[in-house]
């Protein structure tokens, strides 16, 4: 493991994904890039109505019950939400990154709704509790659950804003408190856009804390660490560091580690290197054979199910389109292999995609097609080339286009393509294209050799191996990440 605290967050994140015990708990920092402003800001009208400078307040929660007590009711802070958070506002990568990771949990204090619009623009079904009512229901098929612990801009009189709706919090909204600490004891957090100067966070802490007591479970939040350029002064700066340093450890009593990191921007870098990880163990097998040439046919079988039942062995999930002469014997792999383990769960392992094939238009066949294509290699970090032949309209033999058109999209969304060369056709003609290109398609040292032997012939277990050895490099090569 490395020493990195960055490198060995990303590696138990990446595996609580696998586990599918991830869950992010978002801040207004995560929303503030997609031009959503910050509680200053929010409420800087507020303030003035009653007389305050908004940038001489820390404590904007009792700003906000100031403006209540003198006004005799919150409609103005209502307004002040419509108006911002119902404002439609474009995703950020950071929003993207993670719609397009396995999470299915989601706390936010935030009260807009880019979380739940960049799962739905990512063809996920979101379950969404804005209300302790909504608890109680369950949305059929849902793929993630999004608490908003402090309401939502749809029912901004319900908003958690001021200090009676904190103080009121447990009386009203015990439930989530009670749903926090059920996932806050069973899944691993990252906390992101959350700033030491966000009025809600030491709500948040505390509440965290008491939700525990002893049975904390390791935690993680990015947090931007403190610039020179950020104060006029060096005093300034000096103060301000050795603070973050207290608050960073003063993070540990709830079990938060707190991940320092130069920009925000770096955020996006630490998601896409989870997001890319969390690919490279999956192998997308592209492939389809009308004949096994030069393999007899029984001993291509073989093949087939033994890569995919050895990949299965070492953890790697499989995506698959169920090629020609391909699919059946990639899932009796899978499937002995899980039969091995004792158990058939297929949902987190493997991703199989048959092609609709009664599609008459060839032009709507082909955008189809292409579509699950791209779909199904979404899904994946590395991709397998096998065979790669099918029959033509003559009767004859010919190279498969699907397979070409897969290794070129595939290289588009930056999977490492690792043609089979020993079971010819077109995978014989895409090994030699990429060894002939070496450099281009694996800078990485340490991977030449064991790509030149997967043209050389063998027994299905001896070429499986060989498979195995290259994506299992892949895999341990943690470095990689960085460099996607």
């Amino acid at each position: 493991m490395s020493h990195d605290p960055i490198d060995s967050f990303i590696e138990t994140y990446v595996q609580a994904l696998h586990d599918q015990n991830a869950a992010i708990f978002a801040g207004a920092g995560l929303s503030i890039p997609a031009g959503l402003v910050n509680w200053k800001e929010l409420l800087r009208g507020v303030a003035g109505d009653i007389g305050l400078d908004v940038d001489k307040e820390e404590d904007l929660i009792t700003v906000a019950q100031f403006h209540v007590n003198e006004r005799g009711g919150r409609h103005r802070i209502n307004q002040a939400l419509i108006h911002e958070f119902a404002i439609r506002s474009k995703s950020t990568d950071n929003h993207e990154l993670l719609a397009s990771l396995p999470i299915k949990t989601y706390w936010t204090t935030n009260y807009d709704s880019l979380i739940e619009d960049s799962l739905r623009a990512h063809g996920k079904t979101p379950d969404v509790k804005i209300t302790v009512e909504n608890l109680a229901t369950t949305v059929p098929r849902r793929d993630a659950v999004v608490y908003k612990m402090h309401g939502d801009v749809s029912q901004p009189d319900k908003a958690v804003v001021t200090k009676d709706d904190y103080e009121s919090y447990e009386s009203r909204r015990h439930l989530f408190s009670m749903a926090l600490q059920g996932d806050l004891v069973s899944k691993t957090f990252l906390f992101l856009g959350f700033s030491f100067n966000d009025p809600n966070m030491n709500y948040i802490l505390s509440r965290i804390r008491v939700l525990l007591g002893e049975n904390r479970r390791e935690h993680y939040c990015l947090l931007r660490r403190v610039q020179r350029g950020d104060f006029k002064k060096n005093s300034e700066y000096q103060y301000a560091r050795a603070k973050q340093e207290l608050q960073v450890k003063d993070l540990k009593r709830y079990g938060i580690m707190g991940l320092l990191v130069d920009d925000y921007g770096q955020y996006t870098d630490v998601l896409q290197r989870i997001f890319y990880r969390y690919k490279l163990a999956r192998v997308f097998i592209s492939g389809s054979a009308a004949e096994y040439t030069p393999w007899p046919e029984q001993k291509a079988q073989q093949l087939l199910q033994a890569i995919s039942s050895a990949l299965i062995h070492e953890g790697f999930g499989i995506v698959s389109g169920f090629g020609l002469g391909i699919g059946p014997y990639v899932l009796n792999g899978i499937l002995n292999e899980l039969d091995n383990e004792g158990t058939r769960l297929l949902d987190d392992r493997v991703v199989l995609r048959p092609f609709p094939i009664a599609i008459s238009d060839s032009a709507e066949r082909k955008r189809r097609w292409t579509a699950y294509r791209e779909d199904m290699l979404t899904q994946a970090g590395i991709a397998l080339f096998v065979f790669g032949n099918k029959k033509n309209p003559a009767g004859g033999i010919s190279l498969a286009d699907g397979m070409e058109e897969e290794f070129r999209l595939a290289l588009g969304k930056r999977l490492f393509v690792v043609p089979v060369g020993c079971t010819g056709s077109l995978a014989a003609t895409l090994h030699k294209r990429v060894l002939d290109h070496f450099d281009d398609y694996f800078p990485m040292a340490g991977y030449r050799r064991m790509f030149e032997a997967l043209q050389h012939p063998g027994t299905p277990t001896q070429v499986a191996s060989r498979v195995l050895k290259i994506v299992n490099k892949l895999w341990d090569d943690r470095a990689l990440s960085r460099e996607k």
